[in-house]
């Protein structure tokens, strides 16, 4: 409670807002979890740097965080404080000879937009990914073919003792669904820049509208998700191996494996952290044991415990 007031009464000098017990349930798209310790949300930059810098200072546990559309947190909560840069610190610029720079919190949906406004091709397949930017960095997120990583410039970040690096392409260390920032979890997206292409307004669009469709057709967009639970397997798709074992529709509590693609979970209504980690668990035996393939989380469970 000490290390919690310190904290508290050095942001208020700063003039940062800070919520207490506030339930993660309302800050991810799952919509389960119980309440982080502390929660703020800069409003810019030097809020998002001072509040690392404070965390760390005070011997405070500390995560930083987007949109939460790929975050589990535990019912128990997290005994930390939690930094969530949506929808604060979320600008988008465009800049000279196809470059947008884009802050951590900006939703990698809304960056797409902008670019096909502007007449930049590269990140239509971004068009209705949930997440921010930082998270897509951290992830190297892509669909229908396109990576995040094929179109980063380059990146500003913080590191853990809140000291600002700029990294280079080659050093982002981008693979399917990982990068430097999910291995090294301390360091944090302030802002990245996207080179993209000049391309038709018109064809751009086009693309973005049906990679849309797609969307509506195959995924339970109308149901509190986490997106896509687990990374492709080699050789397979993970909604196909999950529905063969005869798992969509099957349902611990209110977590249910989406009749609509089983490759998601999704929340009935009533569903708990621990009705969807259960499930989750269920998944991955019954697969192993059906068909030998090991499935691996795209999914993070956030642990609660100092």
């Amino acid at each position: 409670m000490e290390q919690n007031n310190s904290l508290s009464q050095a942001a208020e000098k700063e003039d940062i807002k800070i919520y207490w017990d506030e339930p993660m349930s309302r800050h991810t798209t799952m919509q389960v979890g119980g309440p982080a310790a502390m929660l703020a949300q800069p409003r810019d930059i030097r809020e998002l740097v001072s509040l690392v810098y404070l965390a760390g200072k005070n011997n405070f546990r500390c995560m930083v965080m987007g949109n939460g559309s790929n975050l589990i947190f535990p019912d128990e909560g997290y005994k930390g404080l939690v930094i969530k840069t949506v929808p604060n610190y979320g600008g988008i610029y465009v800049d000279d000879g196809g470059v947008i720079r884009a802050e951590a919190g900006a939703l990698l949906s809304q960056v797409a937009t902008v670019a096909a406004q502007n007449g930049l091709t590269g990140l239509e397949f971004a068009q209705g990914i949930p997440g921010t930017v930082g998270g897509a960095l951290c992830m190297n997120a892509g669909a229908y073919g396109g990576e995040v990583g094929n179109l980063v410039q380059r990146t500003c970040y913080m590191d853990a003792n809140a000291k600002l690096h700029m990294l280079a392409p080659q050093d982002h260390l981008f693979g399917y669904r990982t990068s430097l920032f999910k291995e090294k979890p301390g360091n944090v997206v302030l802002y990245t820049e996207f080179k993209l292409q000049p391309g038709g307004q018109k064809e751009i669009q086009e693309k973005m509208s049906d990679y849309a469709a797609r969307r509506r057709e195959k995924q339970p967009l109308d149901q509190p998700s986490a997106g896509s639970v687990y990374k492709r397997p080699e050789g397979h798709y993970a909604g196909e191996l999950i529905e063969q074992c005869g798992l969509k529709g099957y349902q611990i509590g209110g977590a249910m494996v989406s009749p609509k693609h089983a490759g998601f979970i999704v929340n009935t209504g009533k569903a708990t952290a621990s009705d969807v980690i259960a499930l989750m668990e269920h998944i991955e035996e019954v697969v192993l044991e059906k068909t030998g393939v090991s499935l691996e989380r795209e999914v993070r469970v956030v642990t609660h415990r100092r």
